[in-house]
């Protein structure tokens, strides 16, 4: 029996959550428990004598690490000796791994992979599960460093970081959201207390007075923590191969006779699907899991579809993360690369009352230093 052609939508929603809701109780209390362990010091924390900023959130994928995990680089790699530490999700290999330019996103995964492309001489990026092995072994290997960036660190509380910055998805916040697996949650909305900084990304570039009270009177943060907005400033139309001529150098040259197909692996897609439609092409769209490695079947049927569009000009259009990948993939057809094309994306941090980003960053790392020296004097005294 059907139960999809006898039940409506929301019959079925219902079912589904009563069906998900003792999973979501259960995995709860794991996460509570945990939560105590650390808190009571049952569960080891290793703080480090140099400062660690740990950027995550407590949703399932895509708030936005990876840019915000890139602002902070560029807005500090010339005050710090900065490192970035990663898990280095869905790839291929085990243990720490240092980043460097013979390797490829399944070497250390696609977000690390594009960073360090980005930033490679100016940062020391590497990546490991365990987190306290990952930073002693950087330190071990650059003791220059003064600065580890922890992409996706918040619920990695064996490392006690000296700057928590919690990203939240304007689009789906925590307080509308149920744990996991009823919904997105990886934590209870209370662990938004264990952080100093908050920015809600992909926010309007017109965020209204109205929704910034809404958000401070929803999240309700403790005095010392910091509230801030950031939007997604996408760029122009990168190729994902290096070619002689570049045919599309700019959106607004789209017409409404060209083509698109939007190809993404990420977890939320639906802005640049957005971003894209703003323009006169009509836009088709293949969406596949988050970080996933491309096979040969798939760019069959990705070029089947690239294949049926009308138009006089016919482009794919990725992300960067996806990019990353594609490059670097055996499987994509050579006589196809003059088509393929990225949309960088970066973070801008919206102007609204309170104090700058980066100043607050600066000087909550630098507060914490002037307490790190402290406790050294006052040890040296004994």
């Amino acid at each position: 029996m059907d139960l999809s052609k006898i039940l409506n939508k929301d019959q079925r929603k219902s079912i589904m959550d009563a069906l998900l809701t003792p999973f979501s109780w259960g995995y709860g209390a794991c996460v509570w428990l945990r939560n105590k362990a650390f808190d009571f010091g049952l569960l080891p924390q290793e703080e480090f004598e140099i400062p660690v900023v740990s950027v995550g959130n407590i949703t399932v994928g895509g708030t936005g690490k990876t840019p915000h995990v890139e602002y902070i680089i560029e807005a500090l790699y010339r005050r710090y000796h900065v490192a970035v530490l990663s898990r280095g999700y869905k790839r291929k290999t085990k243990g720490f791994i240092l980043a460097s330019n013979n390797m490829s996103p399944r070497d250390i995964g696609d977000e690390p992979y594009q960073i360090y492309r980005k930033y490679s001489g100016l940062i020391t990026l590497a990546v490991c599960e365990s987190r306290r092995k990952g930073i002693h072994e950087l330190l071990r290997i650059d003791p220059k460093i003064n600065l580890i960036l922890l992409d996706d660190g918040f619920q990695h509380r064996y490392v006690k970081p000296k700057v928590n910055i919690l990203l939240l998805d304007y689009n789906r916040m925590p307080f509308e959201d149920k744990l996991m697996p009823l919904g997105q949650l990886r934590e209870p909305v209370e662990s938004v207390s264990r952080c100093d900084m908050v920015v809600v990304t992909k926010c309007p570039v017109d965020l209204a007075p109205m929704e910034i009270r809404m958000f401070k009177q929803q999240l309700n943060l403790l005095n010392y923590q910091k509230l801030f907005f950031s939007t997604i400033r996408y760029g122009e139309p990168v190729p994902v191969f290096p070619v002689q001529s570049q045919e599309l150098t700019s959106l607004q040259w789209l017409h409404e006779d060209d083509a698109v197909l939007c190809l993404t692996g990420i977890a939320t897609p639906k802005p640049l699907v957005r971003y894209l439609r703003q323009f006169a092409a009509p836009v088709k769209v293949m969406h596949f899991d988050d970080h996933h490695f491309f096979t040969r079947r798939d760019f069959g049927d990705i070029f089947k579809v690239y294949k049926s569009l009308t138009g006089k000009r016919k482009f794919i259009i990725t992300t960067e993360k996806d990019a990353v990948r594609i490059m670097n993939n055996p499987y994509y057809p050579p006589i196809k690369r003059n088509c393929i094309y990225y949309i960088p994306m970066r973070v801008g941090i919206l102007a609204v009352d309170g104090p700058d980003f980066v100043d607050e960053l600066v000087a909550n790392i630098d507060k914490q230093e002037e307490e790190a020296n402290l406790t050294t004097m006052s040890d040296d005294n004994r």
